[in-house]
C-alpha cells in the first residue's frame, strides 16, 4: 500500500497488477491527486473502514483510516473479490455508498460495463487508462463534495430547528410553573387568614362615640 503526498482529493487505486497499478497511480498524480494503491478489493474495504464483526455483519471502524477518500478506481478481474463485487458491496453500505467508483478493464465487453454502470459505477474505462480518462474524475469527486456539503447543511438547518422548536415548547412550561408558583402563594395568605380571627370577630363595632369589640 503506498500513499502519495497530501492534495485537495484523494483517490484509492485498486488493482492486482503491479504495472497497472503503478500506471494509473502515476496518471493520478500528475493529475494532483493523493493516491493510495492497492492490490485487492479486501484491502480496498480494510483501508474505507469496512469489515466484518464475529457475528459476520458488517461494521464500520473509523480508526481504519484518517484519510478521506473521494473516489475508487478499480480492475474489474481480480482473484477473490473483482472489481464488481467490491462495487456493489461499497453500494450496499450506507457510509461508503457515496463515494464515486469507476471500474477498469482490458476487456470491452458490452454486458459487463452496463451491469457496472446499472450498479452505481460513474465511469467504465477501458485498459490502458490515459490521461484523458483520468481528466474524467474530478467532476465526479466535485459532485461528491457538493451533495456531502448540501446534506451537512440539512443537518445543521434541522438541527437548528429542532432546537428552536424544543425552546418554544418549554416556554409554556415555565409560565405554568410562575402561575403555579403565585397560586400556591395565594393559598398560602388565604391560609394565613383563615388560621387568625374570624372574621366577624375581627371587625369592630360601633356603639355610639366607643369602639366595643365583642367577645
Amino acid at each position: 500500500m503506498g500513499v502519495a503526498a497530501d492534495s485537495q482529493f484523494h483517490v484509492l487505486a485498486v488493482d492486482d497488477s503491479l504495472i497497472d497499478r503503478k500506471l494509473i497511480e502515476r496518471l493520478l498524480k500528475i493529475s494532483s491527486f493523493q493516491v493510495t494503491t492497492v492490490d485487492s478489493g479486501s484491502k480496498a474495504l480494510e483501508f474505507l473502514g469496512w469489515r466484518h464483526d464475529e457475528d459476520g455483519e458488517r461494521k464500520h471502524s473509523s480508526n481504519q483510516t484518517s484519510v478521506e477518500v473521494n473516489l475508487v478506481i478499480t480492475d474489474y478481474c481480480m482473484p477473490g473479490m473483482t472489481g464488481y463485487d467490491l462495487l456493489k458491496k461499497m453500494k450496499e453500505c450506507s457510509y461508503l455508498k457515496n463515494i464515486p467508483v469507476v471500474i477498469m478493464s482490458s476487456e470491452n465487453v458490452q454486458s459487463r460495463i452496463t451491469r457496472c454502470l446499472e450498479e452505481g459505477a460513474e465511469e467504465f474505462f477501458l485498459k490502458p487508462v490515459r490521461l484523458t480518462d483520468v481528466n474524467k474524475l474530478k467532476p465526479h469527486m466535485i459532485m461528491m463534495m457538493k451533495n456531502k456539503n448540501h446534506f451537512q447543511e440539512n443537518q445543521e438547518h434541522d438541527f437548528k430547528v429542532e432546537q428552536s422548536d424544543s425552546d418554544l415548547i418549554r416556554l409554556p412550561t415555565e409560565e405554568q410553573s410562575l402561575q403555579q408558583h403565585n397560586s400556591n402563594n395565594n393559598n398560602n395568605k388565604r391560609k394565613s387568614m383563615d388560621d387568625g380571627l374570624p372574621l366577624d370577630r375581627a371587625r369592630p363595632r360601633y356603639n355610639g362615640a366607643l369602639t366595643v369589640l365583642s367577645n
